[in-house]
């Protein structure tokens, strides 16, 4: 999900360069969106993770 990211990102900047504005704005939105969604995911394993392996014990 982080790739994706960095993905849309760079993809972002190269068209921003280019002059392509909505090209660029749509890929920043998405760069933004799967970042939230893969820090979520994240918090979310690191939390429920956790709590799985204390009830193993």
């Amino acid at each position: 999900m982080l790739n994706w990211s960095l993905t849309f990102l760079l993809v972002a900047l190269l068209a921003a360069f280019l002059g392509f504005t909505g090209i660029a704005g749509t890929a920043v939105w998405l760069a933004k969106a799967s970042f939230v969604i893969f820090l979520w995911l994240f918090v979310l394993s690191l939390i429920f993770g956790r709590r799985a392996t204390r009830c193993n014990r």
